[in-house]
């Protein structure tokens, strides 16, 4: 725990990564690509060209924000992962997520939010040993 760089300790870090993983892969095997509406999003535009989230502007939505959390969990939602990144050769490259702040993200969209959303919080943890 560092709270001059995160009011979030390493661990709620890295359930969270694990939880918005869970979640997102979850969102897209159940998304129905006939429901997909691409809008023009100058936030996601931003984030998609710079790579990266800008830090504390936007509060996590409830169900990737960890409560409880320990090693156990951990180990629980990093196995959930595992389990969920093997399916995904299963889903179609038009299945999509709702974003609550990019809003409409086909796959490729979705695994590259992925890629930019955990390095934002790795470079978090980072910042966090460090100092």
């Amino acid at each position: 725990m560092n709270t001059t760089v995160s009011a979030s300790s390493v661990g709620w870090q890295i359930e969270h990564i694990l939880l918005t993983i869970k979640i997102i892969l979850e969102g897209l095997k159940t998304s129905n690509p006939k429901d997909y509406k691409w809008k023009f999003n100058i936030l996601r535009t931003v984030v998609y060209t710079t790579k990266k989230i800008p830090r504390g502007r936007a509060k996590a939505p409830s169900i990737v924000r960890p409560e409880k959390y320990d090693e156990a969990t951990i180990r629980h939602h990093l196995q959930k992962v595992k389990d969920a990144l093997q399916n995904t050769e299963e889903l179609h490259a038009k299945q999509f997520i709702s974003h609550p702040f990019f809003g409409h993200l086909r796959m490729k969209k979705t695994i590259t939010f992925l890629e930019i959303h955990t390095m934002h919080h790795l470079k978090i943890i980072d910042d966090i040993i460090k100092n």
